[in-house]
Order: C-alpha cells, then structure tokens, then sequence
C-alpha cells in the first residue's frame, strides 16, 4: 500500500451460507482511498455498502481479500486497525441507548484508550456544537432519530480518529442539524481525515464528496472524481441563464430549444452544441439588454447519473475505457 492511501480494500469479498443457498454480499471489491479525501459510496439498498463498511470497521469478518486501515491489516492487526478509525453506523448503532451522551462519550472514549482529562474537553465540545449540551445527562432512548444520530456522530469523533466511516450521516436530522453535520465533514476534511460517507440523499454527497464510487450487486461499477464523474455524462447542449423574462425572444430560439421560468431567473437549454447558434442568441438577448447570468454545458445532476449507472451496470464503455480509475460494467475495479 502507498504510504498516502488511507484505506486499502483488495479483493474485499462476503459471502453468507454455502453452495446453492450463498449470498454474495461483496464481491471482490478494490478500492484506494488517500489520505484526506471524502469518498462518496452509493448504492441501492442490499448492494453491498453497509457491509463493506462493516468489514471495514472490524464488525464483519470478510470471506476473502483484506482490508487496511493506515497499513493496519483489518483481520490480522484488529486492535491497531480499530483505533484508526471512528464510525457512524445506520440507526445510531454506535451508542448505548441506556447511557446518556456524557457516559457515551467517556465509556467509549476510554475503551479506545483516551485518558479522562483529554475526554472530557473534547466531549464538551462535541456537545456543545451538536447541540446537546443541556441534555447530556438524559438517557439516550428518549431521544428523537435525529438527537441519537447526533449522539452516533459524538461518539465517532471522540478520539479524533484520521479515518471517519459515516453510514447515512444526516438520516432523521432536521435542515439545522444536518447544515451541522455537513460543516463537521467539511471541517474534517480541510484537518485531513480520510471520510467514507455512505447516503442515499445524492446531494449530500454531490456538495461534499471529492470522489465518487458507485457499487451494484456487491460489485464496485464506477470509481471517478466527482468532476469527472459529472463531466462523463455532460450532454452536448448549452444552458442559458438570464435574469428575468426572455423580453419576446422565444420567437427567436431555435426549434427544440427549452424554456423554464425559475424564480427571478429563466433558464434556456439549446438543442445540441453549435456554437454559432449560441453566440447568435446571446447576441440577441444583448441588443434586447436581458441581464445575462451563466452558460454552462447542460449537465445532470448526480442523482440521474446514479440512476443511469444503476441502470445500465456501471460506466459507458468509451467513458470508462477512457478515464483512469472508471471500471468496466459489473466489474470490480
């Protein structure tokens, strides 16, 4: 393993029973993820997500292949591998619902072996800022969703871990709490953690992760940088956005041009990339003096990209023979 690669999945393989009834739930997964970058894993449900984490965090034992942590080998250094790491885990699993925050926090805050003095500190400050300070004394269980996730999210940063395994992060939480939890991943980033965030809500992911990898079936079917990812399904049409109306230009839009009102803005897609139709129209919207605002290259958001991957099997064949890092359809990386 490269000295900078945080994580290092290889060959990472479950399967559940044997001969006719097995259920491979991860299959052959490779995957290199350096030091301080937010890795986006997405999936349907049953894909494989949770319990690559899983292995990942020690919960699982893996069928085949290894996994590593900072060099430390999952299965044969568990005790080093685990202090690498902290996890928020679907349905706060992480945290003892009998216990209140403040006994979460110095329960598992010793068990990774932290001194008292440097826990208590960091606990006030991780309960202050979640917004838990005046309840850290109340049982967990009477808490909403949404409080025990932030309990979950605690307990994970208590040791100042480099490697943050983030399993539906925001899930139950409100808009305020979940702007929270999304300037806690930025915040850990710009420090240097290694953060795998694993969600169903795609912006989330489209607004934090540098990176992105899709898995299908147990199987990793995309691996890209978010831009490039993006950029990989970039439809050859120009989008137009201007302030206000059109001022009685739609006449003049080319046959199959798209016009939608948004707010204060309208937003103009041309049918294909033709250059000289688009310098045409906003010669157009000059001389009728309509404030422009942005031309950008009409892209879907990573929400219908993932639909489409999930869909078809992982990446286009040009795409993915062309970018490094992109894998074949169905295929592990």
């Amino acid at each position: 393993m490269e000295r900078d690669s945080a994580i290092e999945l290889v060959g990472l393989s479950k399967v559940y029973g044997r001969g006719q009834d097995a259920l491979t739930a991860v299959d052959s997964v490779t995957l290199s993820v350096p030091e301080g970058q937010v890795i986006g894993l997405l999936g349907p449900n049953g894909a494989g997500k949770t319990t690559t984490i899983k292995m990942m965090a020690s919960l699982i034992e893996p069928t085949s292949g290894r996994a590593r942590l900072n060099g430390f080998d999952v299965s044969r250094q568990r005790s080093c591998a685990v202090l690498q790491i902290g996890a928020v885990l679907e349905g706060s699993r992480n945290v003892y619902w009998t216990m209140s925050p403040w006994q979460n926090l110095m329960y598992f805050g010793r068990l990774k072996g932290l001194p008292g003095p440097q826990i208590k500190p960091r606990a006030e400050r991780l309960l202050t800022e979640l917004g838990l300070w005046e309840r850290r004394n109340q049982t967990v269980g009477t808490f909403s969703r949404g409080m025990q996730q932030k309990v979950a999210i605690a307990v994970a940063l208590i040791t100042d871990p480099p490697i943050i395994l983030l399993d539906e992060p925001t899930l139950g939480l409100d808009v305020e709490a979940a702007r929270t939890v999304k300037e806690w991943i930025r915040r850990l980033a710009a420090e240097g953690k290694t953060v795998v965030l694993t969600t169903h809500q795609l912006a989330v992911t489209q607004e934090l992760a540098n990176r992105i990898a899709v898995i299908r079936s147990g199987k990793i079917i995309a691996d890209l940088p978010t831009a490039e990812l993006l950029a990989s399904y970039a439809e050859d049409q120009f989008q137009i956005v201007v302030a206000g109306p059109l001022n009685g230009l739609r006449a003049a839009l080319p046959s199959g041009a798209e016009v939608a009102p948004d707010g204060e803005v309208t937003r103009v897609t041309l049918p294909g990339a033709d250059t000289g139709a688009l310098h045409k129209f906003l010669g157009q919207l000059e001389a009728a003096q309509v404030p422009l605002i942005s031309v950008t290259k009409a892209q879907p958001d990573l929400e219908e990209i993932f639909i489409r991957l999930i869909r078809d099997g992982g990446m286009p064949a040009v795409e993915a023979g062309a970018t490094v890092g992109a894998t074949a359809p169905g295929g592990a990386l």
